[in-house]
């Protein structure tokens, strides 16, 4: 029984890829410094974003998993089958500028982590985390060294604790699930940065460059046009990387906030200025050590997200201009491709001598997304729904609708926060 198990467990973990990968890069330093200030401004107010954006952000990136696996291309060569180059362009234009933002602002975060640990200059700590995260994509791996840092990213995990070691209002708690309440015009930028962290238009290239990457490294599977005997089981495959993965991402979010929420709003610490601000939600269960577990998470998530980042640039730039794409690839035989990388990172450094706080960077770079995620959606699913370029895996009517949906709200949200 025990062995049948555990090959049950192993065969479960094997399913497990681009979905899950997705799913713990998009709990990034942007991502905590959102979902803390979503909590500590509003307390359990806004934890209905949360219900909301679960079923939308596994919608729109299986999506974007279905135009990878079916086509064998990434989604900037499809949008560039389907749409004018001018507007691929424009379309690839602005995820670069907002994942140039985002990348600069999780380094700015990941400095300022390093200095609360040692005292040292938060510019030196970011410029070698910027370094660093170049070398380890030119040279290593990516998943070999995802799956070191996933370790660190655990860290995330403490949010989780605190909630067992904490006084909670449980029917303040299901009211802020169940009832949408929407507090003032800052409540609304609040929601747009939620919405924009959790459904980030750099995560839709990613999970589609990654199922292409899988299609390359398994010699047995192509695209699902030329192989239609495989759909059952990759759909299947998919259908499972993907809710989990999310699944995993929301579950952790949601605790971010539930914590912020019980600890900082409810003691009065409503306006998070800094990073150990932030960590003082993590006081209840982590004490004096809480700085240090907040920091840790900042660094391991910001390790992974970069790469995240910064490559789905480079896959959308690369792919709109039929370049060699992947980070499988040595940099001398993808240059293009790893060239982006390098720009975006570079250009990324820049937003540490802002006058913005990291805190403060983290979340308006998550309100960019808010706003960049919605033409990039709304292209995508013309794509999803093309027979030209799916064949006869175009997606299933409910996952269109719930696609339209998620990119009707973000735009809904987007627009508010522009005349409320």
């Amino acid at each position: 029984m025990k062995l049948r198990h555990r090959f049950r467990s192993i065969a479960l973990a094997e399913q497990l890829g681009p979905g899950l990968v997705t799913g713990a890069a998009d709990d990034d330093p942007s991502g905590i410094a959102t979902y803390s200030q979503a909590g500590a401004r509003f307390g359990f107010t806004l934890l209905w974003t949360m219900a909301l954006t679960f079923p939308l952000m596994v919608a729109i990136q299986l999506v974007s998993a279905h135009i990878g696996r079916v086509t064998g291309h990434g989604l900037a060569r499809n949008l560039r089958a389907v749409f004018p180059m001018s507007l691929v362009t424009v379309l690839v234009g602005i995820l670069f500028v907002s994942n140039t933002i985002n990348i600069g602002a999780d380094l700015a975060a990941m400095g300022q982590a390093g200095t609360l640990l040692t005292g040292w200059s938060a510019h030196a700590f970011t410029i070698a985390f910027a370094v660093i995260s170049l070398l380890l994509q030119m040279f290593l791996s990516y998943r070999r060294y995802a799956s070191i840092l996933k370790w660190l990213t655990l860290v995330l995990l403490t949010y989780v604790a605190v909630l067992f070691v904490i006084k909670l209002d449980v029917r303040a708690m299901l009211m802020g699930l169940a009832v949408p309440r929407v507090p003032g015009k800052d409540a609304v930028t609040t929601i747009v940065a939620v919405f924009g962290t959790t459904i980030s238009p750099y995560l839709f290239f990613w999970q589609s460059a990654q199922e292409v990457e899988e299609i390359d490294q398994d010699k047995a599977a192509e695209p699902l046009r030329k192989a239609p005997w495989q759909a059952r089981r990759e759909f299947r495959r998919m259908r499972l990387d993907t809710i989990v993965g999310m699944a995993a991402s929301n579950l952790v979010a949601l605790a971010i906030i539930i914590a912020t929420a019980a600890t900082l709003h409810a003691s009065g610490h409503a306006d998070i200025q800094t990073a150990a601000d932030a960590a003082k939600a993590l006081e209840p269960v982590a004490g004096k050590f809480g700085l240090l577990m907040f920091s840790l998470g900042i660094i391991g998530t910001g390790l992974m997200a970069i790469p995240v980042l910064a490559g789905s640039a480079a896959y959308a730039i690369g792919e709109s201009r039929g370049w060699e794409c992947g980070l499988e690839h040595k940099p001398w035989e993808a240059a293009g491709f790893y060239t982006v990388i390098g720009l975006a990172t570079l250009l990324g450094i820049g937003i540490i001598w802002s006058p913005l706080d990291p805190i403060k960077a983290l979340f308006w770079s998550s309100v960019i997304n808010g706003f960049a995620a919605v033409p990039i959606m709304a292209a995508m699913m013309v794509v999803a729904s093309r027979h030209s370029e799916m064949g006869r895996f175009t997606a299933v009517p409910a996952l269109i609708w719930l696609g339209w949906i998620a990119t009707a709200i973000m735009a809904a949200a987007a627009l508010a926060s522009l005349i409320v």
